[in-house]
């Protein structure tokens, strides 16, 4: 059976605000897989960037992971010291960030930027170091890549800045990759090519990819599994064709009703064409979490158990749970 290469188990992270500590993520686990893709959906605010955040050990001040493993392979990445953490950080695993223009240095060249992780990781010297910049940018499809070298970040179009944060993720050859919103601002052809060229690279490295998103159209094309995010949990979880075909938290059936049908295919069990759905009211601030279940306050089918026992996960599959009492109910909304 095929393991793990990144695995988060029972993973809590707090913060200080000063007055009060709230929990951020509470009890998030998931799994990725050499060569698979891994889709973290959710609304803003329900934990999803924070967990990649919080595995990279780049948490902001006043965070901390309070519980919980963080496994890469063989290593524990809440207890590994810092010069370790650096060491893996760029090299075995990456983060491809949401913005790239407040993500590159605006005063170094894009070569200075991905020859300085090889340099740094590697050993490389400045000439082999350019050489593996120029072969990168070749592989996430630049045009012109000796000429792109030279250039800086403000000179490059949104999607050549998100191909060069791409390369400078890619450079090392990193077993995993985070990707956290690695299309947002960029028009839909671009965004399909940058999908298109996820996947190349995969299937030439067998990279493991957990892709941050709050588009499940993202995720029908890209993810082999699926994690839904809210209010600091992973509330349902399973291979994306059992999600998208039977959703079975009301929260994941909320999301594909504001979804249209033509980004997830036909199989999807959506509203009529021509027809939305949405989800009344907002995701929790931190500090009023409900104490049983979060969704309850939004949730149509929430009853008294809902609002006065906290769930626990329910399988509707083989490899498929949900965080809901009323997980197993083909009721949709």
């Amino acid at each position: 059976m095929m393991q793990p290469i990144l695995s988060v188990r029972d993973l809590i992270v707090e913060v200080d605000t000063g007055s009060a500590v709230h929990r951020v993520l509470d009890g998030v686990s998931l799994d990725l897989y050499p060569g698979k893709t891994l889709g973290v959906v959710g609304e803003s605010g329900c934990g999803k960037s924070m967990t990649a955040l919080a595995t990279m050990g780049l948490l902001p001040d006043r965070f901390r992971i309070a519980g919980g493993s963080i496994r890469l392979g063989d290593e524990e990445l809440t207890t590994v010291k810092p010069n370790r953490l650096r060491q893996l950080r760029g090299n075995t695993i990456s983060m491809i960030f949401q913005e790239p223009m407040t993500s590159l240095n605006p005063l170094l060249t894009v070569e200075r930027q991905i020859a300085e992780v090889v340099e740094l990781h590697q050993g490389k010297s400045a000439t082999e170091a350019r050489e593996i910049a120029l072969e990168t940018l070749r592989a996430v499809q630049i045009p012109s890549p000796e000429e792109r070298l030279a250039a800086y970040p403000h000179e490059l179009s949104g999607g050549m800045r998100q191909r060069v944060m791409i390369a400078i993720a890619l450079a090392c050859r990193p077993k995993v990759i985070i990707a956290d919103e690695p299309t947002t601002a960029l028009d839909v052809t671009v965004q399909a090519q940058i999908f298109g060229l996820l996947r190349d690279l995969q299937c030439n490295t067998d990279t493991a990819i957990m892709l941050i998103t709050h588009d499940l159209g993202a995720v029908a094309d890209m993810a082999d599994e699926v994690a839904v995010f809210y209010a600091g949990k992973s509330i349902e979880t399973g291979p994306v064709a059992d999600i998208l075909d039977h959703p079975a938290h009301p929260y994941t059936r909320g999301l594909m009703s504001c979804t249209p049908r033509l980004r997830l295919g036909a199989a999807a069990r959506l509203p009529e064409a021509g027809t939305l759905g949405e989800i009344p009211g907002m995701v929790p601030p931190l500090g009023r979490f409900p104490k049983a279940c979060r969704f309850a306050p939004r949730c149509p089918l929430a009853d008294t158990r809902c609002t006065t026992e906290a769930p626990l996960p329910v399988a509707v599959g083989p490899n498929q749970s949900a965080l809901c009492w009323h997980a197993k109910e083909e009721v949709y909304v």
